[in-house]
């Protein structure tokens, strides 16, 4: 891709976000109801290429439930208010009240309190006896310490996310983990990430990772770029994973490693723009955050925004859209793109003459930035 001269001294590489490009019709459409959005990572089915993201204002035992019983997967937060307090209801309920002002230092309070490893078993079998799929996130420094009990819980997806995870992390002062050892002694398909270059993608597939996220501080709730300056584009950054995928599947003689676009979902038009640059499915934030049912109660937050050192991130006050299945499912009652985020991809590929998912990753797109229209 042609570089930019940003300086005499610096050239950059143009990059996209959702927002600056488009999907392309075809010369065939379908009819909606003829189309297929269903995934399959592992032995695991999905109806809906949906997951949410293990933050404590989208996903609780309960809305993990209801969002795998709806056909997605919901991603337990394991070093959240769930594994901190047996009740965190009245929490929950707080954190929806206090002031602007004092939102980012409450939470720093309020999550102070250590993870109790019987709560990550507890959480688990909830979600685990309600007969769902059930996921559970670790960040890449507390892995080590609780995946033995995440394991021994029955967790059928394990998921390790952070800002950003790479297969090659120095420390002078302790050990990292091992991320190739440690995938292949787990017994359980794991997801990790995020990531957002081909390189760094490259070497968490030859991991042995089921999945790979794909994103770094454009979420709703992040102020990575602000605090750290780093921030990539997620329209290049899916499409540069997408290629490390088809070069690892060369590489490793066919095997495919799924790439997951994490966050920068705006509206439920990004779906489609998501996969057109390859991603076999989406993890949503802020878009579930929005159910009146969600544990946020309106209100969206990350562990990035309760870093005791330097927060990365903020409480937002979204409001509400609709019901979880409303926002998945629909119907929709507004125009704007937040509700009924399936039947939107479904459309999409029907105008566009796709079946399958991975059939409309061959999708023609082109650049066509907002801001211009």
């Amino acid at each position: 891709m042609t570089e930019i001269e940003i300086g005499r001294g610096k050239r950059g590489r143009r990059a996209y976000a959702f927002d600056d490009i488009a999907v392309v019709p075809s010369r065939r459409t379908r009819d909606p109801e003829e189309v297929s959005i269903a995934w399959q990572i592992d032995a695991y089915r999905f109806e809906l290429p949906f997951l949410a993201a293990p933050m404590d204002s989208v996903v609780s035992p309960e809305s993990a439930i209801r969002i795998g019983r709806l056909g997605g997967l919901g991603v337990l937060n394991l070093e959240g208010l769930w594994t901190r307090y047996e009740d965190p209801e009245p929490l929950l309920a707080e954190i929806a009240e206090i002031d602007d002002s004092r939102a980012t230092a409450r939470l720093q309070e309020i999550y102070a309190a250590p993870i109790r490893e019987e709560l990550i078993g507890q959480r688990i079998k909830e979600v685990r006896d309600a007969g769902v799929v059930t996921a559970a996130a670790l960040s890449p420094q507390r892995t080590a310490q609780f995946s033995k009990a995440v394991v021994d819980a029955g967790v059928d997806l394990f998921v390790i996310r952070g800002t950003t995870v790479s297969a090659e992390h120095v420390s002078g002062s302790h050990e990292p983990l091992n991320l190739k050892q440690f995938i292949y002694e787990l017994d359980v398909p794991v997801i990790v990430g995020g990531c957002a270059t081909y390189t760094a993608a490259l070497h968490l597939m030859r991991t042995g990772a089921a999945g790979v996220l794909v994103g770094f501080g454009g979420g709703a709730a992040h102020t990575t770029r602000n605090v750290l300056g780093i921030q990539v584009p997620m329209a290049t950054a899916v499409a540069d994973v997408a290629a490390a995928r088809r070069d690892y599947m060369d590489e490793s003689g066919g095997r495919y490693v799924h790439v997951i676009a994490d966050g920068g979902f705006g509206s439920s038009g990004d779906l489609p723009k998501a996969v057109a640059c390859g991603a076999d499915a989406v993890m949503m934030g802020s878009p579930l955050a929005r159910a009146t049912d969600a544990p946020g109660r309106g209100f969206h937050w990350g562990m990035e925004a309760v870093n005791p050192v330097l927060p990365r991130g903020k409480r937002m006050n979204l409001g509400t859209a609709g019901t979880t299945e409303e926002i998945l499912l629909g119907p929709s009652h507004a125009p704007d793109g937040s509700m009924n985020f399936s039947g939107a991809l479904r459309r999409s590929m029907a105008t566009t003459g796709y079946s399958e998912l991975k059939e409309f990753q061959r999708v023609e797109v082109t650049v066509s930035p907002t801001h211009h229209l």
